[in-house]
């Protein structure tokens, strides 16, 4: 059975349908129904059962997944070995960070690095789903908690200070009260988020009237009056219609942290993008 059959398998089997299969893999759908057949027919056992709802794995097809994943593995683990020995500044970095990460403090670390480094091409992938390094979906990623991987290498690049900010034109609210003020919150359902809840707690007496996952959105919000928010304060600082309020205290900051896959260690554009991102991150620091 070769790799790209086994490729084409998982990624059916892990979407249900056929098009999904497809926009994974980038190949058409026609080809991937059309590879499904072929490898039903060569091993002799029918892998998925048509439903309308999509396809759904037989007992044969579910008995070989975790063989399957192994050989994914295998093959992943061969990419990024070679990946890593090569010796060329070019070819593609991708980048994950959340949204904000990506808006405010990567730009000028991308723009000294597209410069010294033009035959790279960056791929900067944001948003709140944790890209996997194993699997190569990113070369390096920023978070603000640390990894739990085993296989990747990590560090602590920066301790980021945050703010409380209202619209321009706002009054001060009363700091361990904020009576008629409202709040900008953060949507907790990915986690924990120890701003979000310091600044409910110095402003007990006003309102949550907005929850949103990206901080850039926050940010818009605050600076259109909605509500009182605690951004980063270099999102902050680059938000047009906020000020930040000068308190008695400051809510606390948010370590960000720099991982990627042991495997890619001596990949040449990833060490001097870090080298760049080294460089860089020590204005950042509170």
């Amino acid at each position: 059975m070769e790799w790209s059959d086994v490729r084409i398998f998982l990624a059916v089997a892990r979407t249900g349908t056929l098009g999904g299969a497809a926009r994974a893999l980038h190949l058409s759908h026609p080809t991937i129904g059309r590879r499904v057949r072929a490898l039903e027919q060569a091993i002799g056992h029918t892998l998925f059962q048509r439903t309308a709802d999509g396809f759904v794995l037989t007992e044969e097809g579910a008995g070989i997944v975790a063989l399957a994943e192994q050989m994914e593995e295998g093959a992943l683990a061969m990419e990024r070995r070679l990946a890593g020995r090569e010796s060329k500044l070019q070819g593609l970095l991708r980048i994950s960070s959340a949204d904000w990460f990506g808006a405010y403090v990567l730009p000028p670390v991308i723009s000294e690095f597209a410069k010294a480094y033009p035959h790279v091409d960056v791929e900067i992938l944001t948003g709140t789903r944790l890209f996997n390094l194993a699997k190569r979906e990113a070369d390096v990623a920023f978070r603000i908690v640390p990894f739990n991987a085993p296989d990747v290498v990590q560090r602590r690049l920066v301790r980021l200070p945050y703010g409380v900010y209202v619209a321009e034109e706002s009054a001060d609210p009363v700091f361990g009260d904020g009576a008629g003020f409202r709040l900008v919150t953060h949507d907790t359902s990915t986690g924990r988020f120890p701003d979000i809840e310091w600044l409910k707690a110095s402003f007990p007496n006003a309102r949550p009237v907005l929850a949103s996952n990206n901080r850039n959105v926050q940010g818009r919000m605050c600076a259109h009056g909605v509500g009182i928010a605690v951004l980063p304060q270099v999102v902050g600082a680059q938000t047009v219609g906020v000020r930040r309020l000068h308190l008695p205290e400051q809510p606390p900051p948010r370590e960000i942290w720099m991982g990627y896959h042991r495997d890619l260690r001596r990949l040449n554009r990833l060490r001097a993008f870090i080298a760049t991102v080294t460089g860089h991150i020590g204005r950042l620091r509170s």
